[in-house]
């Protein structure tokens, strides 16, 4: 018995030694007795490895990530768009000044714009920014009277030239143009490169205006417009009256990159270029891509001298902005036009549409609950004349699908768009001469934030005697 209770004694002791941390290494003599609880993963939760690559380091005596060193040109020789670009890029990435860009937010964003139309983060047709009051008559067609157009609707609508009739996520165009063939530029799908007379001519503008700039620049490519007819473009929710095209990025070569990051391989220059000519020689309405691609711009336009005021407006004026976030657009600019012209040539046409039954048609988006008979009944139609608009070999109906109406009279419930009057263009200011390119980052070695909210737009300031305002109203 008293052997027994030694052996059992033996073991205690055993077991006592086996489980007796090990105390840890003291860091420094000056570390406290006590130790606090480790943070539960549900408060701090640990940052992947890629986000942990991202963030920058943070001093451990000021807390304050350390300051990007200067990078300097040489001494004599000034440095190429090329270098700049690829500083400011590298810079941009690695400050990261979008609290939004986070790995996690990045993949649920992918996933989520994976599952969606791309039109869900296409802006539908929305009054002009800083668009003044609806004019009271004509404006761009003031040359043809009511009794002149009905005239020339009736004989000849060719005659009348370009026009966009409804909206650009519910409407059609009439007499349009195919973007021809050119060295600046490559059509990718000729079928689907259809648009008014005034958006083909502004995409040929802004791409010889960056072609005369750069006379090494490779072709852009035209991705999609619209078709001849216009209407419903899958997978797009707008697209369907002429005035939206797909623009691809500048690339350092003719062949485009196939990463997903594509702000890492663009050649930011020339895109800062052709953005730059949008805005300035046409009359841009807005231009959709991602918010990562958009910072890169920001900065490299504000590293070359671009005056900050006027990039904000373009950048960070919210509802007012040109330039905005689109989710699916990290690999193409999404630019749409204001066409003067053809969008009140539409808009006055619209209720002369019965004139010709050929042109008398309504475009509808099929919802849940519908048939074919009920849609026919409710617009004046009929089941055989939809079917053969739309080359359908059945009855059946999709939710969401887009059908082309003929009508047998003028049409007492279609929605027509308000009365267009072109904005002014947003020029930079001319009263500051462009800074001379510094590859150097400021003292704080952070390159400035284009996400903090911009105030509301400032009122024009007013320059020297002669000189345009902030904000030139100049076409």
């Amino acid at each position: 018995m008293r052997s027994s209770l030694l052996i059992l004694l033996f073991c205690a002791g055993c077991a006592a030694r086996v489980v007796t941390p090990v105390p840890a290494p003291v860091p420094s003599q000056a570390a406290p007795t006590a130790v606090a609880p480790a943070a539960s993963p549900a408060v701090a939760p640990a940052a992947s490895p890629a986000a942990q690559a991202e963030a920058p380091t943070a001093s451990p005596a000021t807390g304050e990530a350390p300051a990007a060193a200067p990078v300097t040109a040489a001494p004599g020789a000034m440095p190429s768009p090329a270098e700049v670009a690829a500083v400011v890029t590298d810079a941009a990435m690695r400050d990261n000044p979008c609290p939004t860009g986070t790995e996690a937010e990045e993949e649920e964003d992918d996933a989520a714009a994976a599952t969606d139309d791309e039109g869900v983060s296409e802006e539908g047709e929305l009054q002009a920014p800083l668009a003044p009051a609806a004019p009271a008559g004509p404006l761009y067609t003031a040359e043809l009277s009511d009794e002149a157009l009905t005239e020339a609707w009736k004989k000849d609508p060719a005659t009348l030239g370009s026009m966009s009739i409804g909206f650009v996520e519910s409407g059609r165009q009439l007499n349009s143009h195919r973007v021809p063939e050119d060295k600046d530029w490559l059509v990718v799908s000729p079928e689907i490169a259809w648009g008014t007379e005034e958006t083909v001519n502004y995409v040929m503008t802004a791409i010889r205006a960056v072609r005369a700039q750069y006379p090494n620049v490779p072709p852009l490519r035209v991705n999609r417009l619209s078709t001849k007819d216009g209407g419903y473009l899958r997978p797009h929710k707008s697209h369907q009256n002429g005035r939206d095209v797909d623009l691809g990025f500048y690339y350092p070569t003719a062949e485009p990159v196939r990463a997903r990051e594509r702000e890492r391989y663009i050649d930011v220059a020339m895109n800062w270029a052709l953005v730059r000519s949008l805005v300035t020689n046409t009359d841009v309405q807005l231009i959709l891509v991602d918010k990562r691609v958009m910072r890169v711009l920001y900065d490299y336009a504000l590293s070359i001298g671009e005056d900050k005021v006027w990039l904000d407006s373009l950048f960070n004026a919210g509802f007012n902005s040109v330039i905005k976030h689109a989710r699916r657009h990290r690999d193409h600019f999404h630019v749409r036009f204001f066409n003067a012209r053809a969008q009140e040539l539409g808009r006055r046409v619209a209720p002369l549409l019965a004139l010709q039954p050929d042109q008398n048609l309504m475009m509808y988006r099929v919802r849940n609950g519908d048939t074919l008979g009920g849609i026919a009944m409710r617009h004046n139609s009929s089941v055989v004349a939809i079917k053969k608009a739309n080359r359908m070999r059945n009855t059946f109906l999709s939710i969401g699908r887009r059908l082309v109406i003929p009508l047998k009279g003028p049409c007492t419930h279609c929605p027509i768009p308000p009365p267009v009057q072109l904005p002014a263009r947003r020029l930079p200011p001319r009263t500051q001469a462009p800074a001379l390119v510094s590859t150097t980052p400021p003292a704080s070695g952070k390159l400035p934030n284009p996400c903090t909210p911009a105030a509301p737009a400032p009122a024009p300031v007013a320059g020297p005697t002669g000189a345009p305002s902030g904000l030139s109203t100049a076409r």
